[in-house]
């Protein structure tokens, strides 16, 4: 079959690598892509939210599969897009519908799904800037440190921790009054802060049943020991070691299963990837919040170490059969370092030409913000890179990706040497 890719990532890139793989696929495109992606399939240059154009390209090239990578065009409708178009209906799409999307599409309809499904979720309530001063008012109910998380979505960046009181309300302030993230943060949720150490739970669906993929834990601060500012992820871990059996049974039963039992009840459509972001608090897993796609760098990790075949999981769950298949699983462990532009997550020069590429033997580089320019790669992003490895151990994986980031080369390169420190 024909399949269509959407995104430029390194998310992007690690399904290409894994869809290009598969004696079911006939040809791949991606759009828009990026260097890797090129490698094994053929880019389109297109946005992932400019649907007519999309419609276009599927039906000169007989595709017959949508794999959908970022969020922005799951959280605009492209499934519904879809489906209200008698030309392209037949056509599968991975990724959920426009409601089921609002479960990252809007924080504050997520707590509210959660709550009313008795998922375990930190304490919050949401506030507009009518309501500012009633958020003054919550947030002295609360023990530092204080959590502002944007309703809408905002590239990630609309989360903020802070310790101090004063600080927290004039963070709100810039929220809600000065629109710090626009239409994003035009409501606010404040939500008491879990202590404890965070993970994802990753969950594939046909609407009915679901297969759960390999934990990872990612690090999202720019700086070493999770200091910083917040960036999209500066690498990640697979498995998690602190994930016991036990521990991942509480997983399944106190929130994987009344989520997919929860999107039934409230008629939500879900075909695709629901990414649980859990914080681990004492011995009990409770949601920090939901993703309607996989999670990059996390993809990176958790693609690699499925041994199926990728085309297949998706036909079965586009076909409401994903109980039919047995997910197989590869017992090594595997990780990622992100290698990132100068001065990202804040300002930073594109057009670094990336160097070394080729001489990397024992890891997988997974191109993120990266481009084919006059024949050279080029940095296009913040984040450029992901460099994945497999070992018997997570330590000796994450030596493997050190050792091939020594090979590569761009100006002002950076990235995290302590990825794995808190495990």
């Amino acid at each position: 079959m024909n399949i269509l890719i959407l995104g430029s990532g390194g998310r992007e890139h690690t399904f290409a690598w894994k869809i290009a793989q598969s004696p079911k696929c006939k040809q791949l495109f991606v759009a828009p892509g990026n260097s890797g992606t090129a490698q094994v399939a053929t880019n389109v240059n297109i946005g992932v939210t400019d649907f007519e154009a999309i419609k276009k390209l599927v039906l000169t090239n007989s595709i017959e599969m949508v794999v959908v990578g970022p969020e922005d065009p799951l959280v605009l409708g492209i499934h519904d897009y879809f489906l209200n178009d008698k030309e392209i209906k037949h056509i599968s799409v991975i990724g959920p519908e426009k409601a089921a999307a609002e479960l990252e599409g809007s924080k504050e309809f997520a707590k509210e799904f959660l709550y009313r499904h008795n998922i375990p979720t930190a304490a919050y309530e949401s506030f507009t800037k009518e309501t500012v001063e009633n958020g003054y008012a919550f947030l002295e109910t609360l023990k530092p440190p204080y959590v502002l998380k944007a309703d809408g979505l905002a590239a990630g960046k609309g989360v903020v921790i802070l310790n101090d009181l004063i600080e927290a309300k004039e963070e709100l302030k810039s929220m809600l009054v000065d629109a710090k993230f626009g239409d994003a943060s035009t409501k606010v949720v404040i939500e008491e802060f879990l202590d404890g150490i965070e993970l994802s739970c990753f969950v594939l669906t046909d609407g009915k049943h679901y297969k759960i993929l390999p934990t990872a834990k990612d690090y999202k601060r720019i700086g070493e020991g999770d200091t910083g500012l917040n960036t999209g992820g500066m690498g990640a871990v697979s498995p998690v070691p602190f994930a016991t059996d036990e521990f991942l049974n509480k997983i399944e039963e106190r929130i994987v299963k009344p989520t997919i039992k929860g999107l039934q009840k409230d008629n939500l459509p879900y075909v695709g990837f629901v990414f649980i972001g859990l914080i681990k608090v004492g011995d009990d897993p409770k949601v920090i919040e939901y993703n309607v796609r996989m999670g990059d760098p996390e993809t990176e990790v958790v693609l690699p170490r499925l041994k199926n075949d990728f085309v297949e999981i998706l036909q079965t769950m586009a076909n409401g059969t994903l109980d039919k298949i047995n997910i197989e699983i590869d017992e090594r462990a595997a990780t990622t370092i992100m290698l990132v532009s100068g001065g990202y997550p804040e300002a930073y020069e594109k057009g670094k030409e990336i160097t070394g590429i080729k001489t990397i033997e024992n890891s997988i580089p997974f191109h993120a913000g990266a481009q084919i320019v006059d024949r050279k790669i080029v940095t296009s992003g913040g984040r450029v890179m992901a460099i994945t490895s497999y070992g018997d151990t997570y330590q000796e994986a994450i030596k493997k990706s050190y050792q091939s980031i020594k090979k590569l080369h761009f100006d002002k390169m950076y990235y995290r040497k302590d990825i794995g420190f808190d495990l």
